[in-house]
């Protein structure tokens, strides 16, 4: 091309974003605290301090910053296959569960394809669908704040490419039962990827969510999606994974960015499910506190659906959302609003949760009728 040949652009031209990403929402995080205080209940993090055993992997690791970390996971992958019974060529790992939720989709959709989930579910289902440029199609949830399996069903068409379960779900903490779940899976076409979304499997009572393991046994369109960000307590260090099969897995380990899940994250991750014993009496306090809030907030005349998430849910819109977000910033709690469908309170220390308790009773149905 000749210099005569080349166009001028316009001097006022800039480079500018995709419209797809111009056009998205910006993922919202808990507030952070900003004083000792506050009880910062926004987001669903332990309130433990890190596994003994995952702190000092970490140290141990600290020296050895400097180098590339394993891009492969081939350690953490071997230790998960051994965790939860397949092979490492069936796990993938990613910078938490929401970055190998990305690897999915990228993997997965092309420009125009439809991905199906519940709404409200979690928040960067969209985001993540729309970054893609696939389209986000979002069915409302069930009179009892859990999916609509028989309604998700019927919106699949022969776009869709992937559906999103999130079980218990975020933010409303209701899980989908086995018989539920196995039901949908045979109704659903056998091209279609099921990503089972247990972020918060751990906090979950036995046999209140679905077998997911065993239906992925069964039907090999299924994907579940782990993270050790809630229950193991590495929220800072961002390390999720997938269950899959091993052409998908191998997928979503070309999808991922290149290093994304650092040296300290994978040895942290590996130490954690050795100390599985402790972690799990940690989610027991846990339950327990969620237990006592749950019963308390139902005598005050708060209507919840039993949670199985380490959060409470009180739907709540219009005036009194607004009411009790005011009362909540004034009180020094973070919580997290989801505006026109509620407040998502995390399960905190008993002491943290007594003001979170004593702040809605002041605000409960008995107290102002």
């Amino acid at each position: 091309m000749t210099s005569d040949q080349l166009v001028a652009a316009p001097e006022t031209a800039l480079p500018s974003l995709r419209g797809a990403v111009a056009g998205l929402p910006a993922y919202v995080p808990g507030r952070r605290s900003a004083g000792m205080d506050i009880a910062a209940l926004a987001s669903n993090e332990s309130h433990y301090e890190p596994l003994p055993a995952a702190a000092a992997a970490v140290a141990a690791a600290a020296g050895t910053m400097n180098r590339y970390p394993d891009c492969a996971a081939v350690e953490l992958r071997e230790r998960l296959a051994l965790h939860v019974g397949v092979t490492a060529g069936e796990v993938a790992v990613g910078p938490g569960s929401v970055g190998v939720l990305q690897q999915i989709i990228t993997g997965l959709c092309d420009a125009g394809d439809e991905v199906v989930f519940a709404w409200r579910s979690f928040e960067a289902y969209p985001i993540l669908v729309e970054l893609a440029g696939a389209r986000p199609v979002r069915v409302p949830l069930d009179g009892s704040e859990g999916h609509d399996l028989e309604a998700m069903a019927a919106a699949v068409t022969g776009r869709t490419k992937v559906i999103l379960l999130c079980t218990p779900n975020n933010p409303t903490g209701v899980p989908i039962s086995h018989g539920r779940l196995e039901a949908f899976l045979q109704s659903v076409r056998s091209d279609v990827l099921v990503v089972i979304d247990e972020a918060y499997v751990e906090y979950a009572d036995a046999g209140s969510g679905p077998d997911s393991l065993a239906l992925y046994r069964r039907y090999p369109n299924v994907c579940i999606l782990r993270t050790f960000s809630k229950a193991y307590g590495l929220a800072g260090l961002r390390v999720g994974y997938a269950i899959t099969t091993a052409a998908i897995a191998e997928g979503l380990r070309r999808t991922a960015l290149p290093f994304g899940v650092s040296a300290l994250a994978q040895k942290a991750a590996t130490a954690s499910l050795d100390a599985g014993e402790e972690m799990a009496a940690r989610v027991s306090l846990v339950k327990q506190e969620r237990a006592r809030m749950a019963a308390e907030l139902e005598a005050q005349g708060w209507a919840l659906q039993p949670s199985q998430g380490n959060f409470l849910w009180i739907r709540a819109d219009g005036q009194l959302l607004a009411t009790l977000m005011e009362a909540f910033e004034a009180a020094g709690i973070m919580v997290r609003a989801y505006q026109g469908d509620g407040v998502r309170i995390t399960v905190a220390d008993p002491a943290s949760n007594d003001r979170v308790l004593r702040l809605l009773e002041t605000h409960a149905p008995l107290a102002t009728s």
